[in-house]
């Protein structure tokens, strides 16, 4: 059963927790791929340990492993949002408990927690935790408020925009600030979702959506306007004003295209 989630940022996710073998085997790629990285460095560490004082040999030692185990997986969690080697093989993210996408700060904890939980205990921990928690959680997901969700699949199609025919003329005349993506995205999932959402969660869902959208328009909707009614002329009036401003920067961007290439150099010719 796949979960609905409204993230902060006001956009509506379609996730699911992935599956015990799916993170166990996206775990094991991972794991390879930092062996192949430790016996890489592994050169490295001889030398430096053959080279200099033994107390300070094992120091960068340590320090080599630790960032190894910790500063590699940190860093590529950061940098693709949640998607290791691994994971991106297995069509996996790790995503925060609200949807959203993981910073530095989620998947340093991870990474830390797990030094002790995966390395330490050969994964014994983590499996244990996994089992147990609904979502499939090891304990570094608890402490850092993750959880590994299964994001591939086919782009849903939803039906096509129509605008209100009651709302038409409100639109046309409406002032409309800019939408953020992820609000406007919400929105539009939310109406491409709508007849499958329980009757109590969709009333819910799209008062909550028209709440935030009208504070983008002024004036507000007619009274009484139903929330989906209201949100569907938004966003088939974005989309008109959008494309009609996309075409407008199309024919200007061919205009100064052909001036460009007059000669010499657009310069018009002097009239005698």
């Amino acid at each position: 059963m796949s979960d609905e989630i409204l993230t902060g940022e006001g956009v509506l996710l379609d996730t699911r927790p992935a599956s015990f073998a799916t993170r166990t085997l996206a775990a094991l790629l991972d794991v390879a791929v930092l062996f192949a990285v430790i016996m890489a460095v592994s050169p490295l560490l001889a030398a430096v340990g053959g080279g200099v004082d033994p107390a300070a040999g094992a120091a960068v030692a340590i320090g080599l492993v630790t960032f190894v185990m910790v500063g590699i997986p940190t860093l590529v969690e950061t940098l693709s949002r949640g998607r290791s080697l691994g994971k991106l093989a297995l069509g996996i993210r790790i995503v925060r408990d609200d949807g959203g996408p993981v910073r530095f700060r989620q998947a340093f904890v991870r990474a830390l927690v797990g030094l002790g939980e995966l390395w330490f205990t050969l994964g014994g921990v983590a499996l244990i935790a996994s089992i147990v928690n609904r979502k499939g959680k090891r304990i570094g997901d608890i402490m850092a408020g993750t959880y590994a969700a299964r994001i591939r699949g086919g782009q849903r199609s939803y039906p096509p925009l129509v605008m209100p025919y009651e709302l038409s003329t409100w639109a046309r005349g409406a002032d409309m600030r800019r939408l953020p993506d992820g609000l406007a995205l919400a929105a539009r999932q939310f109406l491409g979702r709508a007849p499958t959402l329980h009757p109590s969660s969709r009333a819910q869902m799209g008062i909550e959506l028209a709440a935030e959208l009208q504070k983008y328009v002024a004036p507000g909707p007619p009274i009484g306007t139903h929330p989906e009614r209201f949100l569907a002329a938004l966003l088939a009036e974005r989309r008109e004003r959008e494309y009609t401003a996309s075409m407008r920067a199309a024919y200007a961007a061919r205009a100064e295209a052909s001036l460009l290439h007059r000669l010499p150099h657009g310069v018009p010719d002097p009239v005698d």
